[in-house]
């Protein structure tokens, strides 16, 4: 039996603000780990995000795909699923012990919130296959499986779940799950294979399942590409969502395309420019998570490596994410971060640009260059500079170029987190292949 969640008053306030304020913040096990984390890993990286980041207000830790599995890696039924007599899954007790069988998260939730930290978990959109094909019972309600299931829609990536008919059987499932996930204390959901194709009953539905709860539950939409055709919709639903295909360690891909996988970094340049004018309070178009750092013991692709971005390549792709204030979510093996990786993630000056900038857009948007430029509080702005070609370039732009209407500026240079000399009367800068500067201005 579940327990109140929340009082009233407590209820109430979190109705008032909306969820998401500022772009999310965290770690995600998918980079580092794939299917396979077990509880003790995702407690180390729980531990030294919360020593080494949260007072940088990094706060999100998330269970990535394949909870639920015992055998992950494995194919078919061989996997183990765990799927409890009303046809929702369960965390894999060998991989998540608890004293209860179906708490595993519940206790990863708890140790996440002992540090003041917000738990999430990852879901494919849908229902167990095993679920229909047993027409298990769906939980507080009339209905069974088959009746909330569309058979003939299946992720094509991840055959393990049906998609959901647009009914109330499936209205129902949806609220046994988001029920189910908080009373686990789950904070945030990331549902996968729902944004493209988008799959938009399914979404509203998810939505409204999790408004049911009571329990403020950010809501994540992968993967990409989101339509921009959608925008509407979506940031009515949804507190993030992808932009694009999976982003890996990759700079340029032969031939960019939408939607190919792994997105490459330079080819986010452009999908960024696309959503800016959607960029909006406790609703943010998500470039997807960070592959920095060291990927490995078991990443969800290729082999495990220290990322082949070079730190020009990092530093650009977190100037990025940054100046079109993407969620920030860290795909590294926190255990193995590095000093001079460390020093990048805890740059509050760069974290204020992400979380607390304003009418972000970019004044210059080509296949070679990106200026975007955004309010900062106390009169400022921010204005970033990147290279997306192999060769050095040398920047002139005039400030009404920019759309800056002072005729003159003191520039800070954030990543240096130094002041340039004296008032600059124009914007003059030189990048070196794949690199980027990020500014402060008053």
């Amino acid at each position: 039996m579940l327990t109140a969640l929340f009082s009233p008053s407590a209820s109430l306030r979190a109705q008032q603000q909306p969820l998401a304020a500022t772009p999310p913040m965290g770690w995600n096990s998918w980079d580092s780990y794939g299917l396979t984390v077990t509880a003790d890993e995702f407690k180390a990286n729980v531990d030294w995000l919360h020593q080494h980041l949260q007072p940088h207000g990094w706060q999100y830790v998330v269970v990535d795909e394949g909870w639920y599995l015992d055998h992950p890696g494995e194919k078919g039924a061989a996997q183990g699923f765990h799927v409890s007599p009303d046809g929702r899954y369960e965390p894999a007790a060998g991989r998540f012990p608890s004293a209860q069988p179906d708490d595993g998260l519940k206790a990863l939730a708890d140790y996440a919130h002992a540090q003041g930290l917000k738990f999430g978990i990852h879901i494919i959109r849908g229902i167990p296959r095993e679920a229909v094909d047993r027409n298990l019972p769906i939980a507080n309600s009339s209905f069974h499986a088959a009746d909330a299931a569309n058979t003939a829609d299946k992720c094509e990536w991840n055959g393990d779940n049906y998609g959901l008919k647009d009914n109330e059987a499936a209205q129902a499932y949806y609220d046994s799950i988001a029920k189910l996930y908080a009373s686990w204390g789950v904070d945030f959901l990331k549902v996968d294979c729902i944004s493209k194709p988008y799959q938009a009953a399914e979404i509203h539905r998810m939505a409204a399942a999790l408004r049911k709860t009571g329990r403020p539950i950010v809501l994540s939409l992968s993967p990409g590409p989101t339509p921009v055709s959608e925008a509407d919709d979506v940031r009515q639903y949804a507190q993030m969502w992808r932009i694009s295909n999976d982003v890996w360690d990759v700079w340029s891909n032969e031939k960019d395309e939408p939607g190919q996988f792994p997105q490459s970094l330079s080819a986010q340049a452009g999908l960024l420019a696309d959503w800016a004018p959607h960029i909006e309070r406790g609703h943010w178009p998500d470039a997807d998570m960070l592959p920095i750092g060291y990927l490995g013991p078991r990443p969800g692709w290729g082999d495990a490596r220290a990322s082949r971005f070079t730190p020009e390549e990092t530093r650009t792709l977190l100037t990025l994410w940054s100046i079109a204030r993407s969620p920030l979510v860290l795909g590294a093996n926190l255990t193995k971060i590095d000093a001079k990786t460390e020093a990048l993630l805890t740059n509050d000056e760069v974290i204020e640009v992400d979380q607390h900038s304003t009418g972000n857009h970019p004044a210059v948007s080509t296949k070679e260059r990106a200026l975007w430029v955004a309010d900062l509080p106390k009169g400022r702005k921010a204005l970033a500079a990147v290279n997306l070609t192999a060769a050095p370039v040398e920047l002139h732009y005039s400030w009404k170029d920019l759309g800056l209407e002072k005729s003159s500026w003191r520039l800070r240079n954030l990543w240096e987190q130094k002041d340039v000399p004296g008032a600059q009367t124009e914007f003059h800068v030189t990048l070196g292949p794949h690199s980027s500067a990020l500014y402060s201005l008053k």
